[in-house]
């Protein structure tokens, strides 16, 4: 499947409805990468794991750079001054939903001849994913 028709919304504390970003134009692997810890026994003749917590990584937006009133850097960076918590939708074009709390921090990127300028929003997680299936 493309990422095409992806969309990310947001809300923040007290909203009853998502706000999709515009220009979205990249989205992060999604999922949990439990750390693997040993859990070896004296007797044991190979070595024995079990999973421990997980860890998301680094998911990072990108988006298009724009500065307008509504545009995701402009909302974004008011979200990452505030220091809010906000929830956070991903929907991709299959209809699979994956919500979240996090807070931002916001990046432009650089740029040289012919270079596309970005902003990029990275997420710290503050909750488990939730995924919805689609029907």
């Amino acid at each position: 499947m493309l990422a095409n028709g992806a969309k990310l919304g947001y809300k923040k504390a007290g909203a009853t409805e998502y706000t999709d970003l515009p220009d979205l134009k990249e989205i992060p692997d999604m999922g949990v990468e439990p750390e693997k810890v040993d859990n070896t026994g004296l007797n044991d003749k190979n070595m024995q794991y079990e999973n421990g917590i997980g860890d998301l990584g680094d998911m990072v937006y990108k988006f298009k750079y724009s500065n307008g009133a509504t545009s995701a850097y402009r909302l974004m960076r008011e979200l990452q001054n505030s220091g809010e918590t906000a929830s956070f939708q991903e929907t991709l074009k299959d209809g699979t939903i994956t919500t979240f709390d996090a807070q931002v921090s916001v990046k432009r990127t650089g740029g040289g001849v012919n270079g596309v300028i970005d902003c990029e929003v990275a997420m710290s997680i503050q909750s488990d994913l939730e995924v919805t299936d689609p029907v």
